[in-house]
């Protein structure tokens, strides 16, 4: 762990004003938002994490069940 950068880093956080680090906490907390449901759709899509279900067997069909209406 490199203790020296992250107390420079720390020191350089704290001579911001309060509004810079205001700014600089918005910008990270961007970054750690969670993904919209359209971004985790294509996450999911284009990663392949779920292509396994592919192989399963349609247990269902259109015939099943009564219409939603």
């Amino acid at each position: 762990m490199n203790t020296k950068l992250v107390n420079s880093i720390a020191q350089i956080i704290l001579s911001l004003s309060r509004e810079e680090q205001d700014l600089l906490k918005q910008e990270l907390t961007l970054e750690l938002s969670e993904p919209s449901t359209h971004e985790f759709m294509q996450l999911s899509q284009t990663g392949k994490a779920l292509d396994f279900l592919y192989d399963e067997p349609d247990l269902y069909t259109l015939a099943d069940g009564e219409p939603i209406q």
